[in-house]
């Protein structure tokens, strides 16, 4: 049975241990005008400013998190507004992003291509697609094209979704577990 197409980024789904996630996350900020809208379960990246910022797919920087929402005071109607996507290009002095960023996360993703049980534990970068401004929700997919050993590889495939709908690895878009194989808090490189 051919799998269900759906882009969907990034879902939290347990810990590399096995055990529940819980929904953690932290805070972090956007920066006032940031023109590069970012949506729930898109990977997020650390800038200089200190501020965080849509990961760029196929670049070696390190990813701090997964995004799952943000808030700030709408800088039109002064309302204080919550969306599970940042729209971009908001003049907003509060921006506050939330974001799941452990290091130990693993997480759900669909695959652009088709995905066999011999391409588990290969890293890989994700598509660079702009998400769903209805839903709020990330477009990005596993990008089987873009593969290799590499440590710069943002993800690392360790498991097949044992969803019955989602796990025919004979037609693409099965869904895949993946850690962050990139990840800020392991890199040790700092901005």
């Amino acid at each position: 049975m051919a799998n269900v197409s759906e882009q969907f980024g990034l879902r939290p789904y347990r810990k590399l241990d096995g055990t529940p996630l819980v929904g953690a996350q932290n805070r972090y900020t956007i920066s006032a005008n940031n023109s590069t809208a970012i949506f729930q379960g898109d990977l997020v990246t650390v800038e200089t400013d200190g501020d965080i910022t849509r990961h760029v797919a196929g670049t070696s920087t390190a990813v701090v998190g997964v995004f799952n929402g943000c808030f700030y005071t709408d800088p039109t109607t002064q309302k204080p507004t919550y969306k599970n996507y940042y729209p971009g290009s908001v003049n907003a002095s509060d921006i506050t992003a939330f974001v799941v960023d452990d290091p130990d996360a693993v997480f759900l993703i669909d695959v652009n291509d088709t995905f066999a049980r011999s391409d588990l534990f290969t890293n890989y970068s994700v598509t660079d697609v702009t998400g769903n401004t209805i839903t709020g929700i990330s477009k990005v997919q596993l990008n089987k094209a873009s593969t290799g050993t590499d440590n710069t590889f943002v993800l690392q495939a360790i498991d097949i979704s044992q969803d019955p709908d989602n796990e025919d690895t004979a037609s693409a878009n099965a869904n895949i577990l993946v850690r962050i194989n990139n990840h800020f808090f392991r890199s040790g490189t700092g901005v």
